[in-house]
């Protein structure tokens, strides 16, 4: 599958169960991981003072293009890229805006659990997952 997220098995490289999701973004296959580090900087970035925050936040379903950018380049830091937030916003994901969503869905999905929904729901807040 070009742009967008790769399907679980299809390459190998990234194991979801320590948060890690592929996908190809301008034209390379690459790992996106939302360490502590990375949220963190996101903390910084949305002004959260906690994860919890943060979590609401991406879960509210109204991320501007801004947000997308800015999860998409703390995730491929998180995952051993070396790009500035100005680089990964002139990089190209095939399927557009859509695709670059869907990569971000999967990456807070594997971050803070719950299931991807059809038609692309928001994860739930970690305080609300069920026991």
């Amino acid at each position: 599958m070009s742009g967008g997220v790769m399907s679980e098995g299809v390459m190998g490289r990234a194991n979801r169960r320590r948060g890690e999701v592929e996908a190809v973004i301008d034209g390379e296959r690459r790992i996106l991981c939302l360490t502590l580090g990375a949220l963190a900087e996101l903390e910084t970035a949305f002004a959260a003072e906690s994860l919890a925050e943060l979590a609401a936040r991406f879960s509210s379903g109204r991320l501007c293009s801004r947000d997308l950018m800015r999860i998409l380049a703390a995730g491929l830091r998180g995952g051993g890229n070396r790009f500035s937030d100005e680089d990964v916003a002139g990089m190209v994901v095939e399927g557009g805006v859509s695709a670059c969503a869907a990569i971000v869905r999967d990456l807070l999905v594997v971050t803070f659990g719950g299931e991807a929904e059809e038609g692309g729901a928001n994860p739930r807040l970690p305080q609300q997952q069920e026991a």
